[in-house]
């Protein structure tokens, strides 16, 4: 079976798609249409999807020129402008399937969801990986007021009305998911279910004032360690431009140094987050990371030089100030229909070893299990970069709760 459109050609070999462009062949990143959809859904069905899929083949083809067969890469980025902000996303997956969006954290850009985003793509997902504000390609306001949740929060939904606006599946990891539960929570029209990965769900807003009453105090005694993991988070208060600085000194020995993989042997000990100020910062007296070679088993090499391009670009002043809003932060949670509760089926996959998360060693998970009506907790063996650490185990664990919950 093939297609022709656009001097583009769609056939099946062994069932697998192949796209013919310009005299080379590329797998389509869409392993889930075959022959099989066409038996189970008909031909018009087939069709649909298939010219869907060239939509997206035809703009992969183009801006993928030369990658060899069996490989595939994430779409081209685009980019979205309103009056007060430009976000650029990444878009694979056909445009008139169901709609999942993917939310990073700290410091991240959307790139980070390659593995999840391809996945769900290729069984028929729209899916979209923005870089968030001041992140990326997408706008890095100078003001720190700028990058209060109620402002990222408005960029999310003027993204979801260019796409849309159609009920979508937000899936949110470390800053990400107060993102992903403060739509929901005061756009739940917008949001069908939402996936939080690590950071769990503060009704009552994600920073300090919220966190420091559920620190483990018999991990962290109060007279040592006053603001128990959370002590990184009091030393960019006290001393960002130090933060800022320090991480800019080597951005690339830095963002290596972040991201390192979990390890089960730290469960139960006392996070180096909680020691920040008294080492005098994150790098102490050298005042900038030692030097570090970036781990391929979480950032592919290619996308890690993307990662260090981007923040050579933007710098750290731009994320960091993410954690200089808790006032805002807490009264825009307060300003929440019904309190904050959530009605929505939510998915929490927590790190076995985040040290500064993991709910089941603290009750950092307790405002959460109180403030949603329909949540499903799962664990995986990770520290805190788990879509990282994880990626085809965190697939399988969407796609499941997908499924048992038929959305």
């Amino acid at each position: 079976m093939s297609v022709n459109e656009k001097n583009l050609e769609i056939s099946f070999e062994e069932d697998t798609p192949i796209i013919a462009a310009a005299g080379e062949k590329y797998v389509i990143p869409t392993p889930a249409f075959s022959r099989r959809i066409l038996l189970v859904g008909g031909t018009a069905l087939g069709a649909s999807l298939l010219l869907g899929r060239m939509a997206e083949a035809e703009s992969f083809a183009a801006g993928q020129a030369g990658a060899p067969l069996g490989k595939t890469k994430t779409s081209t980025a685009r980019t979205f402008s309103s009056q007060r902000h430009t976000t650029r996303y990444r878009r694979p997956g056909p445009a008139d399937g169901p709609l999942m969006i993917f939310l990073h954290g700290w410091p991240q850009i959307g790139l980070m969801w390659r593995a999840q985003v391809e996945a769900f793509a290729s069984e028929g997902w729209h899916c979209v990986a923005p870089d968030m504000r001041g992140y990326g390609g997408s706008s890095a306001p100078t003001a720190a007021e700028a990058y209060a949740l109620k402002e990222i929060v408005e960029d999310m939904v003027e993204l979801h009305d260019h796409l849309g606006g159609h009920p979508a599946i937000w899936v949110g990891h470390d800053w990400g998911s107060p993102v992903a539960s403060a739509l929901a929570a005061h756009h739940a029209k917008r949001s069908r279910g939402i996936v939080l990965i690590s950071v769990p769900y503060f009704p009552n807003g994600f920073g300090l004032p919220s966190v420091l009453p559920l620190v483990d105090r018999q991990l962290y005694p109060a007279d040592r360690y006053p603001d128990g993991q959370w002590d990184y988070y009091r030393f960019y208060l006290t001393h960002f431009d130090q933060t800022v600085s320090d991480m800019e000194a080597d951005i690339p020995a830095t963002l290596a140094s972040i991201y390192r993989p979990g390890n089960p042997a730290s469960a139960g000990k006392v996070s180096p987050s909680a020691l920040i100020t008294a080492n005098g910062g994150r790098y102490g007296s050298a005042h900038r990371a030692p030097p570090t070679a970036p781990d391929p088993t979480l950032w592919p090499s290619a996308d890690f030089d993307a990662l260090v391009d981007s923040f050579r670009a933007t710098g750290f002043r731009p994320g960091n100030a993410w954690y200089l809003n808790d006032t805002g932060n807490s009264v825009y949670a307060h300003s929440a229909p019904g309190g904050g509760r959530l009605r929505q089926p939510v998915l929490f996959v927590n790190g076995d070893w985040d040290a500064i998360t993991d709910i089941n060693r603290s009750r950092v998970g307790e405002p959460m299990r109180s403030a949603c009506g329909d949540l499903t907790v799962t664990n995986l063996p990770s520290g805190h970069w788990l879509p990282l650490e994880r990626k085809s185990e965190l697939v399988q664990t969407i796609r499941s709760w997908v499924s048992t919950k038929r959305l």
